[in-house]
């Protein structure tokens, strides 16, 4: 990350993440907007009876934008044709702290902002991730839908707890 850029989350409306993103990338300049990305997880949907691999938003209604100059990223956000707004309070525009950066890190990578599936097994109501993002972190999870193979995930994020899902594949069952 370049010196002095900060990370911040930018709202839209739900489903919208994906245009607000390409509307934001056609009105900021190169120098105003070093990335912006809709954070995204990969699962497995049912697709005509096939498993095929799909992406969802991370965080729905959110999108982050790296910046040095949140300022001409606000007078930017001002001319896209879309809801968009930076998140702060009273005293201004509040960037990610390290620990939520370090934490999208972590499971993505500049270009590839996804968190990927994740496979475990499970026995009784014990949870064992044998691969991917969740390996080591099955604290955060929540609660499972086998069915739907997704994790819910209850992690800090944003300044407050929130839920989300990502990607887990339960490859056997033991009683």
């Amino acid at each position: 990350m370049g010196q002095g850029q900060k990370w911040y989350v930018v709202q839209v409306y739900t489903g919208c993440e994906e245009t607000a993103r390409t509307l934001i990338g056609q009105v900021a300049t190169e120098g105003e907007v070093r990335e912006c990305f809709v954070p995204k997880y990969e699962t497995m949907i049912n697709f005509r009876g096939e498993w095929v691999s799909r992406t969802r938003a991370l965080f729905p209604g959110y999108l982050i934008v790296v910046t040095a100059n949140v300022d001409k990223l606000d007078q930017a956000l001002r001319k896209v044709a879309a809801f968009t707004r930076l998140l702060g309070n009273d005293e201004g525009f509040i960037p990610l702290d390290a620990r939520e950066i370090d934490w999208i890190s972590a499971f993505t990578q500049e270009g590839r902002r996804v968190v990927g599936m994740s496979e475990g097994v499970q026995e009784g109501d014990e949870i064992t991730i044998l691969k991917g993002p969740l390996m080591n972190h099955t604290g955060w999870i929540k609660r499972i839908n086998k069915r739907k193979r997704l994790a819910y995930l209850e992690i800090q994020m944003f300044g407050r707890t929130i839920t989300t899902k990502a990607g887990l594949n339960i490859v056997r069952r033991k009683p």
